[in-house]
């Protein structure tokens, strides 16, 4: 592995815990926000950046966007999301510790069977890690990023209420946060020829900057009506399914030669799939289980006689 994505790597680390951190402190400013209204997407955003909690947390956000661009240009699309999404494994401890939350068994269970899957992943990826690989296919590249966009937007209505609603959200965050770094990567590989201007008014730039602004809204209001550690859980899941699959698809990384690497490398995706599935949604018995029993009411005194 050359230093260049050894170095891409340790950035995608440091992309990982930040988005980690960045995430749970939207989830406190979302929380204090007036409920998203889609159809007022405007007045909706205003409300959010009033609290103090989900700018810091959209500044962290940032920062982690930045990083995530310069992993992406220095190292293959499928390993960079393959070591952000293993550093999903920080995700309970973080949010348990450092942040309060109540974290049940299955969420436990799920981030550990992610951390499995991305370990199986990370061992078929040879032949990867000696470029970037970022040419690619425009049709190609147009196809997925349009049917990921169109996933996610179709979910978003089917998400309005149930014990499911906050999943859901959270997975059409994740469609379309996952669309977008699939076009930040496919638009890294024009640096090099077109400058830093000519990426900045490359049709790209528009879409990630479209992509990104829905997913983020559609990721506040999944925050609002969803358990944080699931909500980010899944909304990291289905994002990095969608940028590690564009590896091959897209950007030419090459599959394992062998059967036995092939199935492997499906398991992997499949233990990922798994591990979002089992994050309960509001609601549910696992939850419940986890939440602490509110206290009896205090019997009030007999009125005297």
């Amino acid at each position: 592995m050359s230093a260049t994505v050894q170095l891409g790597l340790l950035i995608a680390v440091a992309t990982a815990l930040s988005s980690i951190v960045g995430f749970l402190y939207k989830h406190r400013g979302s929380v204090e926000a007036p409920p998203i209204e889609f159809t007022r997407p405007i007045s909706s955003s205003i409300a959010l950046f009033s609290s103090p909690w989900y700018v810091l947390g959209i500044v962290v956000a940032l920062g982690s966007w930045g990083l995530h661009v310069a992993a992406l240009a220095l190292a293959p699309i499928s390993l960079v999301q393959a070591t952000i999404a293993g550093c999903l494994v920080l995700l309970t401890p973080i949010a348990q510790k450092l942040f309060r939350h109540p974290v049940t068994r299955r969420e436990w269970i799920g981030v550990a069977l992610t951390a499995a899957g991305l370990c199986i992943l990370a061992a078929t990826l040879s032949g990867t890690g000696d470029e970037a690989h970022s040419d690619f296919e425009a049709a190609t590249l147009a196809g997925y990023v349009g049917f990921a966009t169109v996933v996610g937007l179709i979910v978003v209505p089917f998400a309005t209420d149930g014990d499911r609603a906050g999943a859901l959200m959270a997975m059409s965050a994740g469609l379309l946060w996952g669309g977008s770094d699939v076009s930040i990567k496919a638009l890294t590989g024009r640096l090099e020829d077109e400058g830093v201007l000519g990426v900045l008014i490359h049709p790209l730039a528009l879409v990630i900057l479209v992509l990104s602004l829905l997913g983020l809204l559609v990721s506040a209001r999944s925050l609002q009506i969803g358990r944080p550690v699931a909500v980010i859980a899944v909304t990291s899941a289905t994002a990095n399914v969608i940028t590690i699959a564009s590896g091959p698809i897209i950007f030419g990384e090459p599959l394992p030669d062998d059967p036995l690497g092939l199935a492997l490398r499906i398991a992997a995706f499949a233990l990922v799939i798994t591990a979002a599935a089992l994050t309960p949604p509001p609601g549910s018995a696992a939850v419940e289980a986890a939440e602490p029993e509110p206290a009896p009411p205090v019997p009030e005194p007999a009125p005297a006689r």
